[in-house]
């Protein structure tokens, strides 16, 4: 089993499993965060986070039944870069009989993940390993059955040696799955009524390139072709599945839902508002504001629709 670490040791942590966690629209960089991780209050983020990941918790449902028909009884699942733990406690739900353990780089984070497993009866089987990722796994205490990582890898300079390091982790046979790529979040219609038809797809476009200027950024940064079987075979594991999950989420929505948006814009508006023109942004703007009719906090057509694809591959026995 992994010790309940409380060291605060951050790669940043690696990623709560929310909202929009691909590059596309509202990609959040990690919980809903920025590259600069030593500046973020994560207690103060952690409500946020939890909220995020319990909205896609449909989303990762399916994918965990996905699961469970290729990995059946694992003793150990390893949530590499837990966040606030809505993730990990869905694999204590789904897999009654293994010992689950969260990963990540921030404290605050595992404090409510380890909370949370409390709440919902998993405390007995329930543990948390705080640490710089993926080097903080050589603490497990023995290799994991299963392994979980989404939307964290593509943070990390070396991806397929990320990759190999997780696959060092699994026992033999045991099961990787990353959940990276999939399609952006779309929120609203090509036609907002306002502005130039198409913004979402322009907010898209800046994203993609805040995303690049972000790996070139990184330290040692390797460049890699996104072709994640073939990463996964390059780093000696064998790709036997890939598979994409929606979540669907119409007009009109729920409170919960149309907040997601809100906060997904907003942070948008802040981390790429510099790379949209002047009537974009205006366009944004609008959007933004709470009392204006035809922005998100009043407009009846503001939806929810989004794709993540899971890879899964096996450590050869």
């Amino acid at each position: 089993m992994a010790h309940d670490h409380h060291h605060h040791d951050t790669h940043g942590p690696a990623h709560e499993h929310g909202p929009a966690h691909e590059h596309g629209p509202a990609h959040e960089h990690g919980h809903g965060h920025t590259h600069d991780h030593a500046d973020i209050d994560w207690a103060e983020m952690a409500p946020h986070l939890e909220a995020q990941a319990e909205l896609y918790t449909p989303l990762y449902r399916q994918a965990l039944a996905w699961l469970a028909k290729e990995v059946t009884e694992p003793g150990l699942v390893v949530d590499v870069g837990s966040g606030p733990g809505v993730v990990s406690c869905l694999f204590a739900e789904a897999f009654p009989g293994a010992r689950v353990v969260a990963a990540d780089g921030a404290g605050p984070l595992l404090e409510r993940a380890r909370a949370r497993a409390g709440r919902l009866g998993f405390a007995d089987r329930f543990g948390t390993l705080a640490g710089d990722l993926p080097g903080a796994l050589s603490e497990l205490d023995y290799p994991a059955d299963l392994m979980w990582a989404s939307q964290s890898l593509h943070h990390l300079p070396d991806q397929r040696a990320a990759l190999a390091a997780l696959g060092g982790h699994l026992a033999p046979g045991g099961t990787l799955a990353i959940l990276e790529g999939g399609l952006p979040a779309r929120f609203l219609p090509r036609d907002i009524g306002i502005g130039r038809p198409g913004l979402q797809a322009r907010i898209r476009a800046a994203e993609e390139d805040a995303f690049a200027e972000m790996r070139a950024d990184l330290p040692d940064s390797v460049a890699e072709t996104e072709d994640w079987p073939a990463m996964l075979t390059a780093a000696g594991l064998k790709h036997t599945g890939t598979r994409s999950f929606l979540l669907d989420l119409p007009a009109p929505l729920s409170d919960a839902a149309r907040d997601y948006v809100i906060t997904s814009l907003s942070r948008l508006r802040e981390r790429i508002g510099d790379g949209l023109d002047a009537d974009d942004l205006a366009t944004l703007d609008r959007l933004l504001d709470p009392a204006d009719e035809a922005g998100v906090h009043r407009r009846r057509d503001v939806f929810v629709l989004v794709a993540h694809t899971v890879y899964t591959a096996v450590r050869p026995a």
